[in-house]
């Protein structure tokens, strides 16, 4: 457990916001409370900032980005790689926050911070490698070039169920194409992205490069999207929210990338390594309790596999650990909100109601964990489409068994949704891997993998699940632009 009074990284007590290389509270003082999901005790209190700490970060951001933006890649590259090494450093103590504020299990935690700090070594080489182009001239006393350059000023609003590796997939290749940034994140994880603006600190990177503004989302949105310096946000969150923000970006016609909600499909054929697929729709399912994007939200499992499938499935479910999240030996922490936990139960009820059977779970944890958001790891059978967990996207600890005849059925019920950002499958059929590969509407196919996420590979999704893509060489793409130049010259 963190002891706040000789924590090395954050005072618990003092926290504050980073504006323009400065610690500062708010204009008028205020904050809100910061609550550990698995004890329901108040972690830290944290400031309140709105629309005028925002300008200021945003002015911070555009000074900055005269200087910055004229470093070469060799120079921004050693930035990041030094908070890369800081994130190694403090990665238990980054842990440890993340544990406390949003509930996530410790080892977990842990590696998110390893795959937080590959997103900046990623961006830190592919930096290097922004390249312009020559273009064939149509006439002789011609030349054609294309170069590239940062966006400008961008805002990162990033969410609570990852919030060390949201801000790195995004401020990661912002710092690398020569941006700026500010970063908002989510009230319930505003802690750990503090503790990022100290590794930035630490770093020596130079002021209001790095802006983080914690606080409410009215406020703070309105002043990113009121002012024209602002040319870029990224956002991650829901659906709903995203919609919001493409009607807000509308008036200056800000670019945006989304990454917003998904509602996971995972395939198991019937000729799939049964032991192989449940290990990967438990790892997909239950990681983050649940609470994850890409998580496995229907599994369609062949009629003629389904008993056993599902039997060696629970068992490996009624194996996982529940508790505190600060305990390394737990392996599914609390729901993250009192909100997220009714969700949870309006699914598991209504599903239930509706001719579902319980296989394992279903019930809200009381006892020693009472005081905390925890609900069991729940897995329901005999589920169908008229349920409202194959319609809506759970963000908890249940998994629903549906079963399945036909390939050609499965693929209509795994794309029969507004979502489109990830899809696992299992199967031991090379021609029907191709297939169904080709054929999911989804932006990140896990063909017989559960965890298909790297910094290397682009993340994002089709239909509303969201626009642009983070990571890959992708990501990088999204902070910069083209710019043509046709010069005219004289030739002898």
């Amino acid at each position: 457990m963190i002891n706040t009074e000789t924590h090395n990284l954050v005072d618990f007590t003092k926290l504050k916001m980073y504006i323009n290389g400065e610690w500062k509270a708010t204009t008028d003082g205020k904050t809100f409370s910061v609550t550990n999901p698995s004890t329901g005790k108040v972690v830290a209190d944290v400031p309140k900032g709105g629309y005028d700490e925002t300008q200021q970060a945003i002015a911070a951001a555009e000074q900055a980005f005269k200087s910055w933006s004229k470093l070469t890649a060799i120079e921004r590259a050693k930035y990041l790689l030094k908070i890369r090494d800081l994130m190694h450093e403090y990665k238990d103590q980054l842990a440890e926050i993340m544990s406390l504020e949003m509930g996530k299990p410790f080892t977990e935690s842990q590696g998110e911070v390893d795959f937080a700090a590959s997103y900046l070594e990623w961006f830190a080489e592919e930096g290097r490698r922004i390249y312009g182009e020559v273009i064939p001239a149509s006439a002789p006393d011609k030349r054609l070039t294309v170069i590239r350059q940062p966006i400008g000023v961008v805002a990162a609003i990033t969410p609570w169920n990852f919030p060390l590796a949201m801000i790195t997939r995004k401020v990661g290749p912002s710092m690398a194409a020569g941006c700026t940034s500010i970063v908002k994140p989510a009230l319930q994880s505003p802690i750990s992205a503090i503790a990022f603006a100290k590794l930035v600190e630490m770093a020596g990177v130079p002021h209001g490069v790095i802006n983080i503004v914690t606080g409410s989302s009215g406020p703070i949105s309105d002043a990113i999207f009121e002012n024209p310096v602002v040319r870029k946000v990224s956002f991650t969150g829901s659906t709903e929210v995203g919609k919001l923000l493409v009607t807000k970006s509308a008036n200056q016609l800000k670019r945006l990338s989304l990454e917003l909600g998904g509602h996971a499909p995972f395939i198991v054929f019937e000729d799939a390594d049964l032991e192989l697929a449940a290990a990967g729709a438990v790892f997909s399912k239950f990681k983050n309790t649940g609470q994850t994007c890409v998580c496995s939200n229907r599994i369609y499992v062949h009629r003629s596999v389904i008993e056993k499938f599902s039997d060696i499935f629970v068992k490996k479910v009624q194996e996982l650990k529940v508790g505190n999240s600060i305990d390394p030996s737990v392996q599914v922490g609390p729901l993250v909100s009192q909100d997220g936990l009714e969700k949870v139960e309006k699914h598991v009820k209504d599903a239930l109601d509706k001719g579902a059977k319980l296989l394992n779970g279903g019930n809200r944890l009381e006892g020693e964990l009472s005081d905390g958001l925890f609900y069991e790891p729940t897995v329901l059978g005999e589920v169908n489409t008229d349920m409202l967990i194959t319609k809506e996207e759970t963000f908890g600890p249940v998994a629903p068994i549906i079963p399945f005849d036909t390939e050609e059925e499965v693929l209509q019920h795994a794309n029969s949704t507004e979502y489109g950002l990830a899809a696992y499958f299992y199967t031991q059929d090379i021609s029907r891997a191709v297939r169904v590969s080709e054929a999911l509407e989804f932006g990140i196919i896990g063909m017989n993998d559960a965890n298909p996420t790297v910094a290397q590979a682009p993340f994002g999704g089709m239909k509303e699940s969201g626009m642009g893509r983070e990571g890959g060489h992708q990501g990088l793409d999204e902070y910069l632009e083209d710019k043509y130049i046709s010069m005219s010259i004289q030739t002898k």
